[in-house]
């Protein structure tokens, strides 16, 4: 029995060494190495500090900024809540929700009562921390932007452009763009 639990004990420290300790810093190596940058979290720095990812949204307060996603994660962008709502789209919390905030995104734009809202602008995604809206959103967001910054349409509307990615591997979803790179990009300006 003395030798079983000896040799249980054996595995367990190796395994421990192999599980816990040389695979992930194996990992960690091949990460850093084949890229650098996203295994330390895309983060964006501006002038040496940090101020956000290009893999999590943040919020944005106020009429010069583009908003983001609504997000369900925690009180909004909480990368320690990561979630989506469970509400189905029958669910009359739901709806009210987003008939809400159709009416929020067409006061705040500045758009007709009848003014179609892209999807993406009214409901959180499944993580609710995706930092990435559709070009409609932003193109419709843009004069709001313009008017409270005092710069001209055609140049945020550039930047909304630069800031537009494609499709992942060409065809997989839609044309998109990240809002936090875009805030930035926007708050350069000044």
């Amino acid at each position: 029995m003395r030798a079983q639990l000896i040799a249980g004990l054996r595995a367990v420290v190796v395994f421990t060494v192999l599980t816990g300790l040389l695979y992930p810093l194996a990992v960690t190596a091949v990460a850093q190495g084949a890229m650098g940058s996203a295994a330390d979290g895309s983060l964006i720095r501006r002038d040496g500090k940090v101020v956000g990812s290009r893999l999590i949204g943040q919020s944005f307060e106020g009429a010069k900024w583009f908003q983001p996603r609504p997000s369900a994660a925690g009180d909004g962008y909480d990368a320690m809540s990561s979630s989506a709502s469970n509400l189905g789209p029958t669910n009359t919390e739901f709806l009210a929700t987003v008939a809400e905030r159709v009416d929020a995104y067409r006061t705040d734009n500045g758009l007709a009562p009848d003014a179609r809202v892209p999807v993406d602008a009214v409901t959180a995604s499944g993580s609710g921390l995706d930092p990435h809206i559709s070009v409609a959103n932003a193109r419709l967001q843009a004069p709001r932007v313009a008017k409270a910054r005092g710069m001209a349409l055609d140049r945020v509307l550039t930047l909304v452009a630069e800031a537009t990615s494609d499709r992942t591997l060409g065809f997989i979803g839609e044309d998109r763009v990240n809002v936090v790179e875009l805030n930035i990009a926007v708050d350069g300006l000044r």
